[in-house]
């Protein structure tokens, strides 16, 4: 009885530990840098040419890319020069195998030149955002 109750109590420690490991990076904003390789082409995206643009991957059955939208759109506002883009990762697939998306939501930030500079698994802080946008803008 003892053994069990040990390894009951090991394994919820385990299971805590892996927790916050997978969710400690949910929602920060992670720089990419600018020479990180081949780069998977943006042509098709249809990014702002007169702006930083904010891409983020969502499906209708997500529940927290309501609230990704509900942020972005909120920055996008009170930023005025930063375009926003919702790619549906169910009606495209390829866009989201070809920048990597693991998971949903996923929102990356591109520059004027069509570069990713940014990237968050999670829900992005509407703040963190705006620091990241702002030395784009200039």
């Amino acid at each position: 009885m003892m053994i069990v109750m040990v390894a009951t109590a090991a394994a919820f420690v385990v299971a805590i530990l892996a927790g916050w490991l997978l969710t400690r990076r949910s929602g920060k904003i992670r720089e990419i840098p600018l020479d990180r390789g081949a780069d998977p082409g943006t042509a098709d995206l249809g990014l702002s040419r007169s702006g930083p643009t904010i891409v983020h991957f969502s499906a209708p059955w997500c529940g927290p890319c309501d609230r990704v939208r509900r942020v972005v759109g909120q920055v996008c506002e009170d930023m005025g020069d930063v375009a926003h883009l919702e790619i549906d990762l169910d009606a495209n697939p390829a866009t989201a195998r070809r920048f990597s998306v693991l998971s949903l939501p996923t929102t990356l930030i591109f520059d004027i030149d069509g570069r990713q500079r940014y990237r968050a698994s999670g829900v992005p802080k509407a703040a963190d955002l705006r620091s990241a946008l702002q030395p784009l803008l200039a």
